[in-house]
């Protein structure tokens, strides 16, 4: 029964972060040519992901990530030099609050993303 419930529990998180992968990131993708902070948010994504972030900061970093998603957001983003500084301020808050947990890794596979190189792995 035990050994159930934890492949369950793989499992689920396989899907997780396949499901993460395959929307967060290309959501980046999409928007990465308009935004200078696109790694920033790509390291906390991977912190978020990361078995060893605390609860409280992967919340914070989630929170941050899906504001930056949304479109919904206070400034819209097709607003000239203005559209993602609402967003840029979401993700340095978070990042202010949570950055001694976005380490060299999280910020090296954002950079290895940035290259073309989208990786799900499990840090």
């Amino acid at each position: 029964m035990v050994r159930s419930m934890t492949q369950n529990l793989e499992i689920t998180r396989e899907k997780q972060q396949d499901f993460a992968v395959k929307h967060f990131l290309k959501g980046c993708k999409r928007i990465a040519a308009r935004i200078p902070f696109v790694l920033d948010a790509v390291a906390m994504y991977y912190c978020s992901i990361d078995q060893k972030t605390p609860l409280w900061a992967k919340g914070i970093a989630l929170a941050a990530l899906a504001y930056l998603l949304n479109p919904f957001d206070a400034m819209h983003d097709a607003v000239p030099f203005l559209g993602f500084g609402d967003d840029a301020s979401a993700i340095a808050a978070a990042l202010s609050a949570i950055g001694k947990h976005v380490t060299d890794e999280h910020k090296r596979l954002a950079s290895v993303w940035a290259d073309g190189q989208a990786t799900s792995q499990v840090l």
